[in-house]
């Protein structure tokens, strides 16, 4: 069994594992970035008004079910002859407010804000479109994503999808996507999710592609 482990060399926890650390600075946060190195799988997270650093480790299923929600966000916006730009894995940060890591995110409306950005810095450069976590092992809050604000947020938790869009100064849950109107995505992306494990990522996207036609 691995233990929780974060020394001035390394951070290491197993799969799975959510280690919370309360009552920390910014700069805290930045070293643990820094030292984090080679275990890109890890996600860390900050907040300046909670002083809480969350570092997370995913468990295999949750890089699966980021890929194929992700391969379901791109067949819809191929669908709708919407270009667009992803990350992943990424760091967003709002300096010294909060620092987030979602699964995927995306540059619709906002694309050409970011094209030729090796870097992103959101003092100058738009946020995300629209942010996926999914959720296993730890619970993700749209006051999470507060200050970093990107259009949408969707949780993906247990079979269900969320949909948060930011509206004024914070998240509000909704019905549907302000991205993808038409479309039921509450209802039919966790269909192809679930799907995936019984039939392959691959053939679950063509399945969900030719619903689309």
């Amino acid at each position: 069994m691995i233990l929780p482990t974060i020394t001035p060399d390394k951070i290491e926890l197993a799969p799975g594992d959510e280690l919370i650390l309360r009552f920390r600075s910014w700069d805290d946060y930045e070293d643990l970035l820094a030292r984090r190195l080679d275990k890109a799988g890890l996600r860390i997270k900050y907040s300046s008004d909670t002083q809480v650093i969350r570092i997370m480790s995913p468990l295999p299923e949750h890089g699966k079910n980021a890929d194929i929600l992700a391969d379901m966000v791109k067949a819809l916006l191929k669908h709708q002859g919407q270009d667009w730009d992803a990350f992943t894995p990424i760091t967003l940060k709002r300096d010294r407010l909060q620092g987030v890591e979602p699964d995927y995110c995306f540059y619709i409306e906002n694309l050409q804000g970011i094209l030729g950005k090796e870097r992103l810095d959101l003092a100058v450069n738009p946020a995300p479109d629209l942010a996926i976590e999914i959720d296993l092992t730890s619970t993700t809050k749209p006051e999470d994503y507060q200050v970093i604000a990107p259009g949408e947020l969707w949780i993906y938790r247990r079979g269900n999808l969320l949909i948060y869009r930011f509206e004024g100064e914070g998240y509000q849950e909704c019905e549907t996507s302000y991205h993808f109107p038409d479309f039921d995505v509450i209802n039919v992306i966790p269909q192809y999710v679930e799907r995936a494990w019984q039939v392959g990522s691959s053939i679950a996207v063509k399945e969900f592609e030719k619903s689309l036609k």
